[in-house]
């Protein structure tokens, strides 16, 4: 914790917790009313499949990779929340193969009603975690709003061959995470003072840690389909890939790396909104085995803030991939594989 300010930003937001998106199910009706863009065969990834980013061919050898996110604050402490929604940001372009190379800042603050220290703060953890990152801050903007908001709008570089979507995973892979699940359970438990400050210093370490070591490792394995998992918790992806790609996915529970503690919170009642959101909406497309408990369930659809990449792997090079990332520091594990039946569907075991 770098910040001395004795606000507690998570206290400024009506919403707290895990800074969620936008539900899938209420996300979905929305975007059905959208009318046709123009077509343009340049536009390599779009809406069609729900993936983290838009991707656009510029000549043969270059694309961009462009995505924005924002949410209120999850932490209390300015500077973390300002890396951990650089980071969260930077992700999707990870998760698609690219490399950030700039970033304008979206930011909303209540500038008269909150010291500019505490922005400023948060700008500064921003631009560190994008230095990290190798990438540039070209710009932003502001506006002065009740409750404070902070994102980025990304842009990154990939050769249109080597774009990596949520639709390629094939029948046979595994699948690999790299970073475990529980965040969102968490950071509404630290909004309710449930957690020591040890387990705050986890949960930060875990939201600001880049994708771009688990990124840059991967490309030395076969990876057929990429995600990030963020707000539709990791059952809310898994599915977008599993429809993407026309295949079945079966989950091993207890494969799934989770932070400590989270089960203890959740049944304590720390679930956030758009976790239980989350599980509604996939009710009819997930199988769980009868003896696992309602918290469980949530705990794999648990709401998510920068968190890891979810990887299609052939099968043949899935176990190495994972034992490689672990040795270069990053919480990677298989915990599931790819089938050819039971299409747009996940069982979990």
């Amino acid at each position: 914790m770098t910040s001395s300010s004795p606000v507690k930003l998570t206290s400024l937001s009506s919403k707290g917790g895990c800074g969620c998106k936008i539900g899938p199910a209420d996300l979905a009706k929305v975007l059905q009313e959208l009318p046709q863009g123009i077509s343009d065969p340049n536009l390599l990834v779009g809406l069609d499949t729900s993936d983290d980013a838009g991707v656009y061919r510029l000549n043969d050898t270059t694309a961009i990779v462009q995505t924005v996110d924002f949410f209120t604050p999850i932490v209390d402490d300015p500077y973390d929340f300002g890396q951990i929604a650089a980071a969260n940001a930077i992700s999707d372009v990870y998760a698609m193969g690219g490399k950030p190379i700039t970033a304008l800042n979206v930011v909303a603050f209540p500038i008269a009603a909150l010291d500019k220290s505490i922005l400023a703060d948060i700008l500064r953890g921003a631009g560190d975690k994008l230095k990290e990152a190798d990438a540039v801050l070209v710009g932003g903007h502001s506006i002065d709003d009740q409750e404070p908001k902070f994102g980025m709008a990304v842009t990154g570089l990939i050769h249109p061959d080597k774009v990596r979507t949520n639709a390629g995973a094939q029948p046979g892979d595994s699948l690999v995470l790299t970073k475990p699940i529980g965040v969102g359970i968490m950071t509404t438990s630290l909004k309710k003072g449930l957690l020591s400050e040890k387990e705050i210093e986890r949960v930060t370490k875990v939201m600001t840690t880049l994708n771009r070591k688990a990124a840059e490792i991967s490309e030395k394995y076969t990876v057929h389909a990429s995600t990030d998992v963020t707000g539709f918790g990791l059952l809310g992806h898994a599915s977008e890939m599993a429809k993407g790609s026309n295949v079945g996915i079966r989950l091993f529970y207890k494969q799934v790396p989770i932070l400590e503690r989270v089960q203890e919170l959740a049944k304590s009642g720390a679930v956030p909104g758009g976790t239980k959101n989350n599980f509604a909406h996939l009710e009819d497309v997930v199988t769980y085995p009868e003896s696992m408990s309602q918290v469980e369930k949530w705990i794999l659809c648990d709401a998510v803030t920068s968190g890891g990449l979810l990887l299609s792997v052939d099968s043949e090079e899935a176990k190495r991939l994972a034992e490689e990332l672990r040795d270069n520091g990053v919480e990677a594990q298989v915990i599931g594989e790819v089938l050819g039946e039971n299409k747009g569907r996940i069982t979990v075991q």
